[in-house]
């Protein structure tokens, strides 16, 4: 910490929403009437939609940083567009970036450059070479400098912030087509959240931080 600004750390991670539409039946990796919806991944299956990329901060869970894509374009691909808008809005709350948390999809040489210190686990075909490598296992057991271990295991924030919006503020449940209405969309969920954490604090009812229908009834 310098000159009165922290340190703050941001979780990186994806998001597959499912289309509204079916596969075409001419080619299974395109959409029938979404024609900017592809298939991807969706967990451990595949599935027609988009990907929500987004990054958090490890303390308070709310979002820093997010773009939309197809579901077939990787985690990596926007990970260094993920990486400057998070350090944009951590300068305007006088914070530092002190680290990027991410699983192993995010195990990139660029970003682990621009991130400074990467908590990012190695995949099998990386770890050649590279001394004390943080790696996580098919059972998810962590591996590694302790230190990496401990901050590695904040990673789950960002899952319960994806389980939040996709059960409580709607975002599995859109019947909009096109990437661009798909971005609005999940904006709008992004914001009901965000908002709800307000009017908890506002209103000093921090139990009701993560329930959509206390403020509106």
């Amino acid at each position: 910490m310098e000159n009165g600004t922290s340190d703050g750390d941001a979780i990186f991670d994806a998001s597959f929403i499912k289309a509204w539409s079916t596969r075409d039946p001419l080619d299974s990796q395109i959409s029938y009437s979404d024609n900017e919806a592809r298939v991807g991944r969706a967990g451990r299956t595949f599935g027609l939609g988009y990907k929500l990329h987004l990054s958090i901060d490890s303390e308070t869970m709310l979002p820093l940083a997010c773009t939309f894509a197809s579901a077939n374009e990787n985690e990596k691909k926007h990970s260094l567009n993920i990486l400057e808008k998070s350090k944009l809005i951590l300068k305007q709350s006088v914070t530092k970036l002190r680290s990027v948390i991410a699983d192993s999809q995010y195990s990139d040489s660029k970003l682990r450059g621009a991130a400074g210190k990467a908590v990012i686990p190695y995949p099998s075909n990386q770890k050649r070479g590279v001394k004390d490598a943080l790696r996580v296992d098919k059972k998810f057991r962590t591996y590694g400098p302790d230190d990496e271990k401990k901050e590695y295991h904040k990673r789950p924030h960002i899952e319960a912030f994806y389980s939040f919006l996709k059960t409580q503020y709607s975002l599995s449940v859109n019947k909009v087509r096109g990437l661009g209405n798909i971005a609005c969309y999940a904006l709008f969920s992004l914001l009901c959240l965000v908002l709800n954490r307000e009017a908890s604090q506002n209103f000093g009812r921090f139990d009701k931080a993560v329930s959509p229908t206390y403020f509106n009834t």
